[in-house]
């Protein structure tokens, strides 16, 4: 292999020999041991902060009926609730909590066999989610705060008003924000004894990436997430049944 220095034409990036290669990857190699360090030793404090009490009796709609939030545990003693943006009359849900939600249907049974529960939550009317939950064919739970102060209370609902007015308290601050609804994930733990239902920990914006498992590939392709041509992040995004071409998802590549 040629060890000469060249510039590969199309993306101006630097080409070098193998030996060269090898070098400046051993040189990342600490920094990214030094990142997973670090997120582990952050995802220690999260699982450290303090708890609080759910004293509020919320109640859902589900395909099983009315539920409580403490029956949303199914005998599990975590639950995890993805606040999913489609609000009352939508047309459709929000094209990256789709994105996301692309993630949730492999993940339950092995979530399930680690204590944990999962739904997603949204605002919208039952019947208006079940609808677009068929056209997106995902089998994930999925319950209705529709008339409950749930979403409000945990930050991903505003009000009209508020939005008009730029008083929208999100990811723990007041900011503007162009839609009564937000993304987030909310976790919670229910005292096998007590039966008290204890709200842990609450993620919100940029937070939910680590969820988003073709970004994580996507960060290491040559190109990376490859936004830096739009006006805003994710601007590139479709729902996976609103692309325009067809792309091959077979073992091969082929188109059978």
């Amino acid at each position: 292999m040629s060890v000469e220095t060249i510039i590969a034409p199309e993306t101006d990036h630097l080409v070098v020999g193998h030996a060269e290669w090898v070098e400046a990857r051993r040189e990342l190699l600490p920094r990214e041991k030094e990142l997973r360090r670090q997120m582990d030793a952050i995802a220690k404090e999260r699982r450290n902060l303090p708890w609080e009490r759910v004293d509020q009796e919320y109640v859902f709609e589900t395909i099983c009926g009315q539920r409580t939030l403490s029956e949303l545990f199914n005998g599990k003693s975590q639950l995890l609730v993805y606040h999913f943006m489609l609000g009352p009359g939508w047309a459709e849900g929000c094209k990256g909590c789709s994105f996301i939600s692309d993630h949730f249907d492999p993940m339950l049974v092995h979530l399930a066999h680690r204590d944990i529960s999962f739904f997603a939550v949204s605002r919208a009317p039952l019947q208006e989610i079940q609808a677009f939950q068929k056209r997106m064919g995902w089998r994930f739970p999925w319950a209705s705060s529709f008339g409950s102060s749930f979403n409000f209370d945990y930050g991903v609902s505003f009000t009209p008003e508020q939005v008009e007015r730029g008083e929208t308290y999100y990811n723990y601050s007041t900011k503007p924000f162009r839609s009564t609804e937000a993304p987030g994930l909310s976790a919670f733990y229910r005292d096998g004894t007590t039966g008290s239902v204890f709200h842990t920990y609450s993620s919100y914006a940029r937070g939910l990436d680590v969820g988003i498992g073709v970004y994580n590939f996507l960060d290491m392709a040559p190109k990376g997430r490859d936004e830096d041509g739009f006006d805003m992040p994710m601007e590139w995004l479709r729902h996976h049944d609103r692309y325009e071409a067809e792309v091959s998802t077979s073992a091969c590549g082929c188109q059978k």
